[in-house]
């Protein structure tokens, strides 16, 4: 099939119906059809014939009503909400305001992400943000990470933002690729006038989190009303919070569960031990990694050579005498941003509008961490610059020849020696990534036929920059050849060993005590690497709109348009950065470009009105055709179908079909493997030569592991992985397709004044989604299922082990997986109630139900699916709420908001591990054996409880001379409530920084803040 033939035939076909639509035109009446309003894009527009419908709003983008009256749910925030929100980001007001929607990306989920810092990115339905796309006045505009189409919400000026509409379920056929989810669309200011001042101020009472908010902007009418111009500026700062600041931060958590015992235990100097049995002081979870180093370390973090600032030491142990490296932590990164932006629209004529608008940002994200651990057995990735081959390179044990070598150490080992140590001397990590983003677009708009068609032609275009900075990093080939040390022919002098080492400046290296890393050794081991990013985007889009024709129940709206849109994107890095030997994942240098030319077409067909059981009947439809560049993808079409019906007064059924397609980004097609860190247990944990747990028999088939056995019959595998697992893109990936389901109904009874309750039910299927399989079921389907272990294995060949065993790599790829399920419900309620002079009252809640979620892909054993639903490893909790009620008085506006989420399990891999083993006992309890265990604890946590969050915000207006005062304080997370106690380190499913989950907030707890805004 040929595209671009196929793509030519429907542009000529839509023009020919846009230009018998115009014949028709001129031989209407006057319609009343509303222009769209400047420089959004197009809609199908509907002119309201009774005042009971007034609550529909156009406003320029797509058919546009409330949530209670459109045949696809539809969430406004308005600014009023943003503002009693009390919160900087505009990211967190979302998803503090919409339950449908989750956090991607922010400053308390990105402490460990290499780009992610600075960013902050929301989804829907826990899709993901590649699904839901991000618009700005109905436009598509620069992604600000090249790992996918995110836009970061604080790209954009505070104070520029009018509202957000948030549409749920598909929506590619109104906006194309990315719209599976649905969509997030920011609305900028239209016609505010006058100039306005804003700041905010905040921070946490136990320390840290400090904000400051400055919002500067002005607009104004020029040339007698036929200019609007609009200005906006806002500098935001945010600030960290430390290890330090949160008591239970410092708590150190190693947890695991004895199986034998059935009894929760933790790390202690001793070695794990059940926590009924020792008190939380006794807890440990430490490192060796220490400023002075560790030699010949024993098994089990037991006996050998240590220093502190008393000097050497020769009874290390590792809980006892270790660091608790956690101590770098930081709960929430900071960043500071500076965004502005201009808009200038003005009449050309009075049917010929001129648009122009410019948006700029720039993110600073600073993150400090624990200078490098580095030990004798860690691995790095290497790239030949010149053949592509990969190597592995591990830090090389000291030679017995080194002349640093105490004697002490040197007298009690006839090998190299073993060595862990912490790098001070060369700095702590930090990585520093500053971004910029310009976006801006232009164009025309008017109408045609005495006003009865609108059309509108623009080009946009979108420059982000990314300079990543990765500083103190350890480049390891330099670390060899200064390990690798001797005395010079004056025999005093100690020197690199190798020559050509020695030319290129190599300094040896003293890694025995504290502080015995000189400056230039330091310097001579010390690697910077740096990214640099770039991605560019360049749109063309026209559309006319107007009644075609007009049915019995009235006229029929409908909007034809053509888009193209070019996204090109590059990739530059430093050598060690791009070819390795560095303790930094390898991001490889590469381009890529994709182009997409599309057509669409939106029509409302009004089929009945003022009939028995109708009081309306419409349905609305939509078709958007997109000819992808990329050879593998073919034509996409997504289309949609909606109905609403009105049967009586006050009660509406609302119906919705929709066929979404998203093509793969260019990251997804194109990229090399580059580094990442991701979670995974090794199934080969505890394997014996005799261990009969799932998979240990093909674990005694790998190479290494039957080697260790054969040298020790009592040898026992513990599994130390670093949880290293590079991305990569897979240039053979197709467009994925979902399917979108809604059915609902919104009830606005004459009986109850000002209520307002929508109920709507979601089935959304992606068939062929692209999405990685997870670590854990790559390992499973290796080693524990119906496959041939090995080579034949497809997901054997993604794991990569050392020489002992460990795992040093699992590979995570892209495929268009199988299937990608959720359902649910949501609820919105809405009541005004008027206390007369006591003012007036506003309650607001909405809720959403998660059924489903689940995903399948074709395993060794056939269709494996996998629940993902109520566990917090994937943060999808059954319900969540958020409510809120407002009284306003005169000048008073005061709000208490609530957010809740239900109960949840840690994951259902733990759940499922611990009925087992329930089971298990009761059969050995049953036949009295030794090995029943009469009371078996509950894993700690496991099952987690439901959580609440209260805020409160109060604001006071009045007026000072010629301008406009409003006051404002509030108190976020008034109670405190930080979450349930998610442990940092141990065999659990989701893993919390400082001991908090990032699902309930990330420990910033009780936030209070105040501020004025001043107008003019």
């Amino acid at each position: 099939m040929n595209k671009n033939l196929i793509t030519l035939a429907i542009l000529a076909g839509s023009s020919f119906i846009c230009s018998q639509a115009f014949a028709d035109a001129e031989q209407k009446a006057e319609q009343a059809v509303s222009r769209t309003a400047v420089n959004q894009q197009p809609v199908v527009e509907t002119q309201l014939q009774e005042e009971k419908t007034e609550k529909i709003t156009i406003t320029g983008s797509r058919l546009r009503r409330d949530s209670f009256s459109v045949a696809t749910p539809l969430v406004t925030i308005s600014r009023e909400a943003i503002e009693d929100a009390g919160i900087g980001s505009l990211s967190t007001i979302l998803v503090e305001e919409i339950p449908a929607l989750s956090e991607s990306l922010s400053n308390t989920n990105t402490q460990s992400s290499i780009t992610g810092t600075g960013i902050s990115t929301v989804n829907l339905r826990n899709l993901g943000s590649d699904r839901t796309l991000t618009l700005i006045d109905g436009r598509r505009v620069v992604s600000n990470s090249y790992n996918g189409n995110y836009v970061s919400l604080s790209t954009i000026p505070a104070g520029m933002v009018e509202k957000v509409e948030v549409i749920t379920g598909g929506a590619s056929a109104t906006y194309g690729s990315d719209a599976i989810a649905g969509v997030v669309n920011i609305i900028t200011q239209q016609n505010k006038e006058g100039l306005e001042f804003k700041v905010r101020s905040g921070e946490t009472p136990e320390g840290g989190g400090e904000e400051l908010t400055l919002d500067l902007n002005y607009g104004t009418d020029f040339n007698q009303g036929r200019g609007y111009f609009y200005f906006s500026s806002t500098f935001d700062k945010q600030g960290e919070i430390a290890w330090n600041e949160r008591d239970r931060a410092a708590i150190e958590t190693d947890f695991d569960y004895d199986e034998e015992l059935m009894c929760n235990t933790n790390g202690t100097i001793d070695g794990d031990q059940c926590v009924r049995d020792i008190t939380r002081n006794d807890w440990r979870a430490r490192s060796d990694g220490l400023p002075g180093g560790v030699f010949v370390e024993g098994s089990g973090g037991l006996g050998g050579f240590w220093y502190n600032s008393d000097g050497l030491q020769n009874d290390w142990n590792e809980e006892r005498d270790g660091v608790n490296y956690r101590q770098w932590d930081k709960l929430r990164t900071p960043e500071d941003t500076y965004s502005t932006a201009f808009k200038v629209n003005y009449d050309l004529t009075d049917d010929i509008t001129g648009f122009f608008q410019i948006q700029y940002s720039n993110n600073q994200s600073v993150n400090v961490k624990a200078p490098e651990d580095e030990y004798e057995g860690s691995l790095v990735l290497v790239i030949d610059p010149v053949t592509g081959e990969t190597s592995r390179v591990k830090s090389s044990k000291i030679p017995l020849t080194n002349p640093y070598i105490p004697q002490e150490i040197l007298a009690a080992t006839d090998s190299d020696i073993k060595w862990d140590r912490r790098m001070y001397e060369v700095g702590n990590v930090t990585t520093d990534n500053e971004r910029e983003t310009i976006r801006t677009w232009a164009g025309l708009q008017g109408s045609l036929f005495d006003g009865d068609w609108d059309w509108d032609i623009s080009v946009g275009y979108g420059n982000f920059r990314q300079e990543q900075k990765r500083l103190n990093e350890i480049n390891v080939l330099n670390l060899k050849q200064a390990l690798d040390a001797e005395y010079a022919e004056d025999g005093t002098t100690i020197q690199c060993a190798d020559s050509n080492a020695r030319a290129a400046g190599c300094v040896p290296v003293n890694l025995f005590g504290e502080g015995s890393i000189t400056e230039d050794a330091a310097d001579w081991l010390r690697a910077n690497p740096t990214i640099s990013k770039e991605i560019e985007q360049l749109s063309f889009i026209g559309y006319i709109a107007g009644d075609v024709f007009t049915l019995p129940a009235g006229p029929v709206p409908v909007v034809f348009g053509a888009e193209y849109r070019k996204d090109k994107q590059k990739i530059a890095t430093s050598d060690d950065q791009q070819y390795g030997g560095v303790t930094f994942n390898i991001v490889p240098a590469f381009a890529g470009e994709i182009d997409v030319k599309e057509v669409f077409v939106e029509a409302a067909f009004p089929l009945l009105v003022d009939v028995p059981l109708a009081k309306s009947l419409t349905a609305e439809t939509s078709l958007r055709l997109a000819d992808y560049s990329h050879e593998n993808i073919d034509l996409m079409s997504s289309y949609k179908l909606g109905l609403t019906w009105e049967p009586v007064e006050g009660y509406m059924l609302r119906a919705n079909y929709a066929r979404s397609q998203r093509a793969p980004n260019i990251t997804e097609v194109l990229s090399p493997a580059r580094g990442d860190y991701d979670t995974y247990v090794d199934i080969c944990e505890g394997v014996t030569a005799t261990s009969t747990a799932a998979g240990h028999d093909n674990c005694r088939k790998e190479d290494t592991i039957a080697a260790l056995i054969e040298a020790d019959a009592s040898f026992v595998f513990e599994d130390d992985n670093s949880g290293y697992s590079p991305n990569a893109g897979n240039a053979q990936l197709k467009e994925e397709t979902g399917d979108t389901y809604t059915l609902g109904i919104t009830m606005a009874p004459s009986f109850i004044e000002n209520l307002q309750l929508a109920v709507d039910f979601y089935d959304i299927t992606v068939d062929g989604a692209i999405e990685e399989i997870d670590n854990n079921e790559i390992i499973n389907q290796c080693y524990n299922s119906s496959g041939d272990w090995g080579e034949s294995n497809e997901f054997c060949n993604q794991i990569t082990r050392d020489s002992d065993g460990q795992i040093v790599e699992v590979m995570q790829r892209l495929y268009n997986v199988g299937e990608l399920s959720t359902r649910g419900y949501d609820i919105a309620l809405a009541y005004q109630y008027d206390l007369g002079e006591l003012g007036s009252l506003k309650f607001k809640a909405d809720m959403t139900h998660v059924i489903e979620y689940s995903k399948t892909y074709l395993g060794n054993d056939g269709e494996e699916t996998l629940n993902y639903k109520g566990e917090l490893e994937s943060g999808i909790f059954d319900d969540s709420i958020s409510a809120s009620l407002s009284w306003r008085h005169d000048n008073w506006r005061i709000s208490w908001s609530t957010k809740y989420k239900s109960d949840i399990v840690d994951s259902h891999e733990r759940v499922e591990e611990y009925q087992a083993l329930l089971a298990t006992n009761e059969e050995n309890c049953a036949a009295s054996l030794d090995t029943c265990v009469t009371n078996p604890e509950t894993p700690n946590y496991l099952y987690y409880g439901s959580y609440i969050k209260h805020n409160f915000s109060a604001s006071y207006t009045t007026h000072w001379q010629d301008s406009e005062v409003r006051l404002f304080a509030g108190i976020n997370n008034v109670f405190d409530d930080k979450g349930p106690f998610v442990p940092r380190g141990g065999a659990v499913g989701e893993t919390g920084t400082g001991n908090f989950g990032s699902s309930y907030g990330g420990g910033v707890g009780r936030f209070i803040y105040l501020g004025s805004e001043v107008k003019f």
